[in-house]
């Protein structure tokens, strides 16, 4: 069994990080995508994960399937396409304002008769993103895995990552969003989703109305103030670890991914007779891997081991 499997996109992110002498713009590709990223970090940190999605037959999909594959995250789920891998372009101006830009290619190709129903059965926890929920057929076998998977007894996890450039209005957006969360049990978001999803920019509040629909966990990541959760009626705040912040691309999905690989070490039943303690513990963890995330460049390349936060640990003592 699997603890872990994602589905969703994984491209490439083209991001700006210079310029020539004649003000040319150099460009980094770097390997991102929100699932993705959530794979990499919990098999970082020990446990067995698998992916599920589409890239092109070029230079930058074999690149994209090697990343996933040397960190361990199973590939078996991996499609390709006919259409080129998708990218993300990121440049930033003279004033230092980055723009993104999506040139979208193979991750939205993915049907539902190309999903892996097996991994999807023989998993502890589904995870996925609103990314793929922006263009079919990607909309549907995403839809698709997550019923399946909750039809099988899966935990599902959902991350309803915001991408106002994926979307031809707020509202379509906030329509799409919120049509999971019926599916949902771990769900995570960031203060600046909160609205959104909820109508409310008050973490107890949103959290409330997530919980009133059935939702049993609720995060709530609020930078460096740490993260806010409700679980079982109660709600609190972990506070976040201060940190030299060099790039914070990728913290959010190394803090889901880390809280999700402690939540599997807990057995086939990750949710079950969980404690507000060991869940405080659990958040405590996820801040840790995130912060180290944040000290670092990149986003899959700055992902901590679990020997990185352990022995971080032992020398905070």
């Amino acid at each position: 069994m699997t603890d872990i499997t994602t589905i969703g996109e994984v491209l490439i992110d083209l991001t700006q990080t210079g310029a020539t002498s004649q003000n040319v713009p150099l460009l980094a590709a770097n390997p991102g995508g929100a699932p993705a990223n959530v794979a990499v970090a919990a098999a970082r940190l020990g446990v067995k994960t698998a992916f599920l999605g589409k890239v092109g037959r070029d230079g930058f999909g074999d690149y994209l399937t090697n990343v996933l594959s040397e960190n361990s995250v199973d590939i078996s789920g991996v499609r390709t396409d006919a259409s080129p891998t998708t990218i993300a372009v990121v440049t930033v101006s003279a004033s230092g304002e980055r723009s993104f830009r999506f040139v979208r290619g193979a991750d939205s190709a993915l049907t539902p008769e190309e999903v892996d129903t097996r991994l999807v059965e023989n998993t502890k926890i589904l995870h996925f993103g609103s990314v793929s929920l922006t263009a079919a057929p990607a909309r549907s076998a995403t839809l698709f895995a997550a019923r399946h998977a909750r039809s099988h007894g899966v935990l599902v996890s959902y991350d309803p990552n915001y991408r106002e450039a994926l979307w031809s209005s707020r509202e379509e957006a906030v329509e799409w969003m919120r049509t999971p969360l019926p599916l949902v049990d771990i769900l995570k978001l960031s203060d600046e989703e909160l609205p959104l999803i909820t109508g409310t920019d008050d973490p107890e509040e949103g959290s409330r109305r997530l919980a009133d629909q059935g939702i049993p966990l609720v995060l709530i990541t609020l930078g460096a103030d740490g993260a806010f959760y409700r679980w079982q009626g109660q709600s609190g705040l972990v506070s976040g670890v201060t940190t030299s912040v060099a790039d914070t691309n990728g913290a959010g999905d190394t803090f889901l991914g880390a809280v999700l690989s402690r939540l599997t070490r807990r057995g086939v039943r990750p949710l079950e007779d969980l404690t507000t303690q060991e869940l405080e513990e659990i958040l405590a963890f996820a801040n840790r891997a995130a912060s180290k995330t944040c000290s670092r460049s990149g986003a899959i390349p700055a992902m901590p081991t679990l020997s990185e936060l352990e022995d971080g640990k032992e020398a905070a003592r």
